[in-house]
Parts: C-alpha cells; structure tokens; sequence
C-alpha cells in the first residue's frame, strides 16, 4: 500500500462548484495495492482509510495504475470467499482521469458519461495519479454554504459578510 488519502475538511470552503477546481474538492493522495491482493484486503484497506475506491498499481517499477477497485465491485463479489479473488479478478482496467485543474463542472460530466462515481485525478505535467475525486467529493461542494467574503471599508478596516 502506498500514500494515504486526506480525509477533507468537514465543511467545504472553497469556491462555488461552476467556479470550482478538481484540485478544491479532490482526496489527496492514492491508495494502492498489487494486482495479487486479496478482495479480503482491498475491503479491509477501504475500512481502515474510509474510501470507495483502491487504485491497482502494476508492481514494475516507475509503472503507471492499470486498474481500480470500487466498493461496488467488492459488493459484487460479497457472496463468494474474498480470500479466494484478488483485485485484478474485479477492478476495472479502462482507468477514467481528469487533471487536477479542470473544472468540477467538465469532472461530473465524465462521471456520468462513464456511469462513474470515483475518478483518478492526475498531474497535468506528468499525467501521474495525485487524488481521487469521488461523487461524494462534488455533493460536499454543492451543499456547502457560500464562502464568506472579507470586505475592506475606506477606513482600511477589514468586516466578514456572508
């Protein structure tokens, strides 16, 4: 396994969602594990870090993901011994990413095009996979307040409006 995702602020303050970013909503940070691991495990790594999806990273060095495990796919395969299916039997290998600054508007678009609810987010230099940005990601940005705004007054005194 490697990085841990951030958990976000228990309340979104970032801009509105037709302002807002993948880099304001997105989870920082991917967690992974080898194609060879056990549905067991991958269910047991999305408890212990509170996720829906795990990345399956290809175990060649510098090697870029080549699948994702969602809880859906664990749901799928609960009736059976998940000791007996690893994460390559499930995950789906035709990845979906948008970068890191795109827009939250062009992000939920792909997820309903795709029928998705978790996208890789990427670094647009690199094109290597930096966050996850979940349905759940672009619901916490929608229901959020707007942010306050600091306004200075001639005087140089700075007020909070809402």
């Amino acid at each position: 396994m490697k990085g841990a995702a951030q958990s976000p602020l228990a309340g979104y303050t970032g801009p509105p969602f037709d302002e807002a970013r993948v880099h304001d909503a997105m989870r920082m940070g991917v967690i992974t594990c080898r194609p060879d691991t056990s549905l067991h495990e991958v269910a047991g790594m999305m408890v212990a870090h509170q996720i829906h999806s795990v990345v399956i990273q290809n175990p060649a060095p510098g090697s870029r993901p080549w699948g994702i495990v969602s809880s859906l796919d664990i749901a799928a395969a609960a009736g059976s011994d998940l000791d007996e299916h690893e994460a390559q039997d499930v995950a789906t290998t035709d990845l979906v990413t948008v970068s890191l600054n795109d827009t939250l508007q062009h992000a939920a678009r792909v997820m309903t095009e795709h029928g998705i609810t978790h996208l890789i987010v990427v670094e647009p230099a690199t094109d290597w996979p930096c966050g996850i940005l979940s349905a759940r990601d672009l619901a916490a940005v929608l229901t959020a307040p707007p942010a306050a705004s600091f306004l200075e007054s001639p005087s140089g005194a700075v007020s909070q409006s809402a």
